[in-house]
């Protein structure tokens, strides 16, 4: 009865080669694990009964061809789980189309019904001033909230100036001031915008929220 001695690939080459990340992943781990039965049982055919596979020798390829099926279960789950995840953000975002929604922005959009917008706090603030100005840089109105907690927060304008006229139509711009006691908040303003479209793309989600511009779902501060 003669050895297996002349094998130019070993069981620990075979499990290498799994390590090796590219696009024929899949190919690559179905090849080496049936390479890697091949080769045991080959082994195991032709051992010397003499001088047999050692118990613990059997036991650490047995180990590693566990290994192989434990390597290829894990991508084919992680591929899986990723597919999911994928398809839920797609789910959910194309349940915002049509919604209006309020992201990061300084605009602001007066029409005859009135404007909507937004602001987003660290923390909790006593008194929240926006601050609404023209094309010009001149402010013709300012909007006063108290007692806000923190987070995203909406507010509508009705248009009206701070001299009791009614603004023209058209866009303005908003500045925020928050304080609490004597501190101030850190504050951001909010735009309002309608998502008109879900675009997938291969890495994300995201989502064309009107002429404002494209944003990821994570961007979204608030849903109206």
């Amino acid at each position: 009865m003669s050895t297996v001695t002349s094998s130019t690939q070993t069981a620990q080459d075979i499990l290498s080669n799994l390590a090796r990340t590219d696009t024929s992943a899949d190919s690559v781990a179905a090849d080496s694990r049936l390479q890697f039965l091949t080769l045991l049982t080959t082994q195991l055919k032709n051992q010397d009964p003499m001088n047999p596979m050692e118990n613990a020798e059997l036991t650490s390829q047995l180990a590693q061809l566990s290994t192989v099926e434990g390597i290829e279960k894990l991508n084919t789950l992680m591929g899986q789980l990723l597919d999911s995840q994928s398809s839920g953000e797609s789910l959910q975002a194309a349940s915002l189309v049509g919604r209006g929604v309020l992201v990061e922005g300084k605009g602001l959009q007066l029409t005859e019904a009135g404007a909507v917008g937004g602001f987003e706090l660290d923390g909790p603030a006593d008194s929240v001033v926006l601050s609404i100005k023209d094309s010009s840089g001149l402010e013709v109105a300012s909007v006063t909230v108290t007692d806000v907690a923190a987070g995203s927060q909406n507010f509508i304008w009705d248009g009206t100036a701070t001299d009791g006229s009614r603004a023209a139509d058209g866009k303005y711009t908003v500045s925020v001031t928050a304080t609490q006691g004597e501190s101030n908040v850190v504050a951001r303003t909010l735009e309002f915008g309608s998502v008109s479209s879900v675009i997938r793309g291969a890495s994300s989600t995201d989502l064309q929220v009107g002429s404002l511009g494209i944003f990821k779902v994570a961007d979204i501060k608030q849903i109206l």
